[in-house]
C-alpha cells in the first residue's frame, strides 16, 4: 500500500528519470508562471510546454505516463493478492481495497485529462500484453474511475489518526468523485458529491469538520499540516538529509528550492533556482486582492528596499510564487539542505471544492442563491464583498485563490479557455489541449499518437 502511494509524492526518478514533479509543469502550462530557472533550456520538460513547442520526445508527458502507470500497476497488484493475503483481518481487507480502488482513480484520472487517450488495465498484465495493449475509449476509463470512486467511499474512513494523516479517506474520495463529475459536465450529480463534504451552510465547519481557515496565509504553512481546509494532502517531510545521490528517493518538497530567487541571500527567504517565475498578468490580477502577499514575493520592491540583490532567471518577471516559498526557517540543517523542504502540497481543499459546487449549480441552472454563498463564503474568508454567482466570477474566483496550486492550465482546459488565453504562448486549439503519448511508450506498440504529434 506505501508503494502505491509512492508516486504521488515522487517529485524525481521514474521510469525516465527526469523531474516528474506535477507543479512545475503545470505552472509553465499556464498563464500563472513562466517556466523560468537558468535558460531556455533549463529542464526542457517544463521550458517546452511553457512555450508550447510539444513534440512526442520533448516534454513532460514522460514523467506523468511513467509515474501514473506505475501507480496504477501497484493498485492492480494490491487488487489481485489482497483476497488472499493470510492473517488479514476482514476490516483491513477492505480499507486496503478501498485505499487501492481510490488511487488506482486518482492515477487514471490524472490520465485521462492529460493524454484523453489511454490503455486501459484493471488487472496485473505481462510485459508482452502491454504491446499489444490498445487504447480505450475517453468513457470508458471514466466509468472505472466512478466506479473505484464509489466503491471507495463506502468503506474508507472519514477521518484519520494523526500517523495516518495522508492516507485516503471519505470525504477525499468523494470530493475527486465530484471533481471526476464536473470534468464529465455531469453537474447535478458533481455539486450533489460537493455539498456531501461543503455541509448545508457554507463558512460553517461540513459533516466531516471541514472549515475554511481564518488566515489564508495560514493554509499553506508546514506548520499548519492537514488543517480543518485540507481534503486530501500530499505529505513530504524534511527530515531524510538526502543528498543528490538520492535522486529517485526524494520524499521531501523539491519544488520549494525550484522556485526560489536565484543567488538571493536576506532575510526571510533562502536562495533557489529561480523557476516558475509569476507572470505579471497574475501579479496585476492580484494586486488589489488581500491574497496577494500570500501568493505573490514581489522580489525587486524587496531587495531595492532592503539593498539585496538577486540573480534574475530565465523569463523573469520580478515576482515569485510565495506559497511554496522557500523560507529560511525550513531550510534543513541535514543533507543538501536544497533537496530537504518539508512543505506538504494540498492537492483538494475545501476553497476548491466550495468553488466547483458553484459553478456546478451555475451550471445546472438550480440553488443559486446557495451557488452564491459559496463563492462569497471563499471571498468573505479574506475580506471581499459579496458578488453575483456568474461563471465569470466563479472561474476568476478559482484563479486568484487556486493561483500556483496547478489547478490553472485543467480549468482554461476544461471551461475551453485555453486557446484564447494562453495564446501568448503559443497554444493551439485542437491540439494543445492534451499531452502526446510519450516516444518512448508508443514506440513498438499499438498506441495511436494523439493528433497534432
Amino acid at each position: 500500500m506505501v508503494a502505491a502511494y509512492d508516486p504521488l509524492v515522487t517529485e524525481t526518478g521514474g521510469i525516465n528519470n527526469a523531474y516528474t514533479g506535477i507543479l512545475g509543469p503545470l505552472n509553465s502550462a499556464s498563464d500563472d508562471c513562466f517556466a523560468g530557472g537558468g535558460g531556455p533550456n533549463d529542464v526542457p520538460t517544463w521550458q517546452n510546454w511553457n512555450n508550447y513547442s510539444l513534440n512526442s520526445a520533448i516534454g513532460p508527458q514522460g514523467g506523468f505516463w511513467s509515474s501514473n502507470f506505475k501507480g496504477v500497476s501497484r493498485c492492480n497488484t494490491i487488487l489481485s493478492k489482497l483476497p488472499n493475503v493470510p492473517g488479514l483481518t476482514e476490516a483491513d481487507q477492505k480499507r486496503y481495497t478501498a485505499e487501492a480502488q481510490f488511487l488506482r482513480a486518482h492515477y487514471y484520472f490524472d490520465l485521462v485529462r492529460l493524454f484523453k487517450n489511454v490503455p486501459l488495465f484493471t488487472q496485473p498484465v505481462s510485459v508482452d500484453e502491454v504491446y499489444v495493449k490498445t487504447q480505450a475509449k475517453p468513457e470508458e476509463v471514466y466509468a472505472l474511475i466512478e466506479a473505484d470512486l464509489k466503491a471507495a467511499v463506502e468503506v474508507l474512513p472519514a477521518t484519520v489518526v494523526a500517523a495516518e494523516n495522508g492516507r485516503a479517506t471519505k470525504p477525499a474520495a468523494i470530493a475527486l468523485l465530484g471533481k471526476v463529475f464536473l470534468y464529465e459536465k455531469k453537474w447535478a450529480e458533481a455539486a450533489a458529491q460537493f455539498k456531501l463534504v461543503n455541509g448545508e451552510t457554507p463558512g460553517s465547519a461540513g459533516p466531516y469538520n471541514h472549515k475554511l481557515q481564518a488566515n489564508f496565509g495560514n493554509i499553506f504553512s508546514p506548520d499548519n499540516k492537514f488543517n480543518s481546509e485540507s481534503i486530501f494532502e500530499l505529505s513530504h517531510t524534511g527530515n531524510q538529509g538526502y543528498g543528490w545521490g538520492n535522486w529517485n528517493q526524494y520524499k521531501s518538497n523539491l519544488y520549494v528550492n525550484m522556485v526560489g530567487a536565484r543567488d538571493y541571500s536576506g532575510p526571510v527567504f533562502a536562495g533557489g533556482w529561480g523557476f516558475n517565475p509569476v507572470t505579471t498578468q497574475l501579479a496585476d490580477a492580484l494586486k488589489n486582492d488581500p491574497r496577494y502577499g500570500y501568493t505573490v514575493v514581489n522580489m525587486d520592491s524587496l531587495t531595492k528596499a532592503n539593498n539585496l540583490k538577486y540573480n534574475p532567471s530565465y523569463q523573469n518577471t520580478g515576482y515569485f510564487i510565495k506559497k511554496y516559498a522557500p523560507l529560511l526557517k525550513y531550510r534543513s540543517t541535514t543533507g543538501e539542505s536544497a533537496l530537504n523542504y518539508p512543505n506538504n502540497y494540498i492537492e483538494i481543499r475545501l476553497a476548491d471544492t466550495y468553488l466547483m459546487e458553484a459553478e456546478a449549480l451555475v451550471q445546472v441552472g438550480t440553488d443559486q442563491a446557495r451557488a452564491g454563498q459559496l463563492l462569497n463564503a471563499v471571498r468573505a474568508r479574506v475580506g471581499l464583498p459579496g458578488v453575483a454567482a456568474t461563471l465569470d466570477n466563479i472561474y476568476n474566483e478559482r484563479r486568484l485563490e487556486l493561483a500556483t496550486e496547478g489547478h490553472r492550465w485543467f480549468d482554461l482546459v476544461r471551461t475551453g479557455r485555453a486557446a484564447s488565453v494562453l495564446s501568448f504562448k503559443g497554444f493551439q486549439a485542437g491540439k494543445h489541449e492534451i499531452l502526446p503519448i510519450p516516444l518512448a511508450d508508443i514506440n513498438n506498440t499499438k498506441l495511436v499518437q494523439n493528433p497534432g504529434y
